[in-house]
């Protein structure tokens, strides 16, 4: 089944005039119910997992989740309603607390069978016959996980142009994906392609497609690794950037456009450093803290500075590292996260791993565990939803390498890979890799062949420089152990595939 579009919700249902502009929302109880004890980001997590599970492709998140069950999206599109009765078997869509969509859009709804569909689907692998077994992202003569730059869309039953205006958020989001500053322009105002009249004021359209490039952008990264994405990512920030210098009518459209820009940089930013483009990265998060200072995001500030602390690190500026996590810290210290806390001090104990102060790491450490144990909450930033127990289990894993104890590395790395959700393949891959390192350097051999021997079986699927560093580092340390029949046919696999 091809994946289905992935607006937030749908436009048609959830369009206001100026009657229902003044209705007072309702927040949904039921739905709230229905999440538990789960937060918000877990929950998301959980509908993505079930979305895969029936072949759709959808983007929720933890803001999702929030403008649900805070009554903001009334009805959900076709494709979410789809996913949410998969997850709750039996229940209508009042059962889940929504409104019926002929009583949202005032007129008739098509049963579900019949909705209009607007598929992005790749371009076949073999064209002759049109089938393909590739997943979502994949093009014609890309390995396996690398995401197309060729998207093709289809128009299932497009019946008028009142139709096309429905959709016009969507053509947006996908413009920001694949096109120009001016194509983008053209898209939000209406113009045909060749038109290259700048935006002079921009309002939820444009504000939307920023923070669904910010979306995308993560989930392909979820899924295959940087090095495929981040040439593609650029022009959506050039974009988003360009829109800053038009006014907007609201202050609050202005400043969720500052934020989604400075989340997009992040996101580029982190491409460009998984991709061992250090010094572009660099530049990206300082764009990133510049517009957070700019616009009084202490939220975005935060964000900016715990990856600047991680890229630090990984540049081999220790120091660095832990005062980038120290000032990230106290510009989460008003907004009510322990678990941005937490990573934040995770990021600090890096920093000190890396100067070698094992006291300084262990304390860092010990907060961020007590920040965690906190638990999940409504305040988390939604670009969090990747730290959970594998992540800060991974990343003790590297403050202990990096003090040299390797054993103890090895065993942090080997519960990340164990509680790592396998949907998840670059993190999969990456914790494996960690692993298998720290196993090679612990003087486990064998052992660690065979964790690089997973990493490599997941290859057709990741695509990360920071990955392949990591088995070569491995390879070098196994070298001396090639008369094991283990270590040999790693290292005989691992050269062909880095060929």
């Amino acid at each position: 089944m091809a994946p289905s579009p992935d607006p937030q919700e749908d436009p048609r249902v959830n369009e206001r005039t100026p009657q229902t502009r003044r209705q007072t929302r309702e927040p949904n109880v039921a739905f709230r119910q229905l999440r538990g004890a789960r937060s918000p980001g877990e929950f998301a997590a959980a509908v993505r997992r079930a979305a895969r599970e029936i072949g759709e492709q959808v983007a929720c998140d933890a803001r999702y989740i929030g403008r649900v069950e805070n009554g903001e999206i009334r009805c959900p599109n076709y494709a979410y309603e789809r996913v949410f009765r998969h997850m709750f078997p039996g229940l209508t869509l009042a059962d889940l607390g929504f409104s019926a969509r002929e009583t949202v859009r005032g007129r008739g709804a098509r049963p579900l069978s019949a909705a209009p569909l607007l598929h992005i689907t790749p371009r076949p692998a073999h064209p002759r016959d049109g089938s393909s077994d590739q997943g979502p992202g994949q093009g014609a003569g890309q390995s396996p996980g690398q995401p197309s730059d060729h998207i093709h869309i289809h128009h299932n039953q497009i019946q008028n142009r009142n139709h096309q205006n429905h959709e016009e958020s969507d053509v947006l989001r996908r413009a920001f994906m694949t096109g120009s500053t001016a194509t983008v322009a053209a898209v939000s105002l209406g113009l045909g392609p060749a038109s290259a009249h700048p935006v002079q004021h921009i309002g939820e359209a444009e504000v939307t497609a920023v923070e669904e490039a910010v979306r995308r952008i993560r989930l392909l990264d979820d899924r295959h690794g940087a090095d495929g994405l981040y040439q593609r990512a650029a022009q959506p920030l050039r974009t988003a950037y360009a829109l800053l210098d038009a006014s907007a009518a609201r202050r609050s459209t202005q400043e969720r456009l500052h934020a989604g820009a400075g989340e997009l940089a992040i996101s580029v930013g982190w491409l460009a450093h998984d991709s061992g483009r250090f010094g572009e990265a660099r530049s990206h998060y300082a764009e990133a803290l510049a517009t957070a200072r700019l616009a009084g995001d202490a939220g975005l500030e935060a964000h900016a500075f715990c990856n600047m602390s991680f890229l630090a690190r990984d540049m081999g500026r220790p120091r660095e590292a832990m005062r980038a996590a120290q000032a990230g810290e106290r510009a989460a210290l008003t907004l009510g996260s322990p678990r941005l806390l937490s990573l934040l001090a995770l990021r600090e104990a890096g920093g000190w791993a890396g100067l070698g102060d094992r006291s300084a790491c262990e304390e860092s450490l010990t907060r961020a565990h007590s920040h965690f144990a906190r638990g999940a909450s409504p305040a988390d930033p939604e670009w969090m939803t990747f730290f959970v127990e594998a992540e800060l289990e991974m990343l003790q894993a590297q403050c202990w390498s990096a003090l040299g104890d390797w054993s103890r590395a090895a065993r942090h790395a080997h519960r990340a890979a164990t509680v790592q959700d396998p949907h998840f393949a670059r993190n999969l891959a990456l914790y494996r890799a960690e692993l298998a390192d720290d196993l090679a350097r612990a003087g486990a051999p064998a052992e660690s062949a065979a964790a690089g021997q997973q990493v490599l079986d997941l290859l057709n699927q990741v695509q990360s420089t920071r990955i392949q560093a990591m088995l070569a580092d491995t390879s070098r340390i196994l070298a001396p152990h090639r008369a094991s029949p283990e270590v040999a046919a790693f290292l005989e696999r691992r050269a062909a595939v880095a060929v």
